[in-house]
């Protein structure tokens, strides 16, 4: 699997999974441009893909149609291209429908699921007839619920069935538009919260319990799944979900 001379757009690309599908691009060949909200982070992880291959920052909201425009208009100036989108930024505020604030909804939304529409809406004229790819990151909680989770869990199931419409819409263009869906992985999200836990510990050996691989998945593991549907390995694959969650539910967890 490589990505030699193509170029991709990887949003929420500073930290966690996001940071992973960067790396493991540039490392594939492909030149990266690191999207995201936090400007300095998202500095500091192209200064760092830079010393082993070429990225760029550029900082913005993927729920801002301005700034998404923006960013897709100057990465094609900037490389003269695009080959592939990845939709990575998420964010998870967990409650019940009774006690989350609308803004809270309306965020999530905003950024799980109209970011995506944003930037295929502004990428896809340029994906076009260049053998091309869009990978969507949803997640477990698409299939499978827990408790004060309503919110990312309707976002997420959101993101399965916008993917498959756009590879639909998309095919006769020749972009491959498909979705992966990890389970536990360790990043800075999962960090926070951890921290909101009364027992860190005991959420730990939980976590592990149904995990029948024995371990919580790491950015490197979405990474390489990542880079199979972006490549020309998954060439003949589109309008499907990919689950990377070590067979939690599997095992009905």
């Amino acid at each position: 699997m490589h990505l030699d001379k193509k170029i991709a757009f990887v949003t929420g690309a500073a930290m966690g999974i996001g940071a992973g599908i960067a790396e493991r691009f540039v490392e594939a060949g492909a030149t990266v441009v690191v999207f995201d909200i936090n400007a300095e982070r998202g500095r500091e992880m192209a200064e760092g893909l830079s010393r082993r291959g070429r990225a760029l920052a550029i900082h913005g909201d993927v729920s801002s149609e301005e700034d998404v425009q923006k960013a897709i208009a100057r990465t094609v100036e900037e490389f003269g291209a695009l080959d592939v989108l990845v939709n990575n930024a998420g964010i998870e505020f967990q409650e019940t429908v009774v006690k989350l604030p609308t803004a809270d909804w309306d965020r999530q939304m905003a950024v799980n699921l109209k970011g995506i529409f944003l930037c295929c809406k502004y990428a896809i004229p340029h994906l076009q007839g260049r053998n091309s790819a869009i990978v969507n990151i949803s997640s477990v909680h698409a299939f499978i619920s827990y408790e004060l989770c309503a919110g990312y869990d309707a976002s997420k199931a959101g993101v399965i069935g916008l993917t498959r419409a756009l590879a639909l819409d998309h095919a006769r263009h020749g972009i491959r538009v498909n979705a992966i869906c990890p389970g536990y992985i360790y990043t800075p999200m999962m960090e926070d919260w951890l921290k909101l836990q009364p027992d860190r510990e005991a959420t730990m050996r939980r976590i592990l319990s149904v995990n029948p691989l024995g371990r919580i998945g790491t950015p490197r593991d979405v990474a390489e799944a990542v880079l199979f549907l972006a490549s020309d390995a998954a060439a003949f694959i589109t309008g499907t979900s990919l689950v990377v969650d070590g067979a939690m539910t599997a095992a009905g967890h």
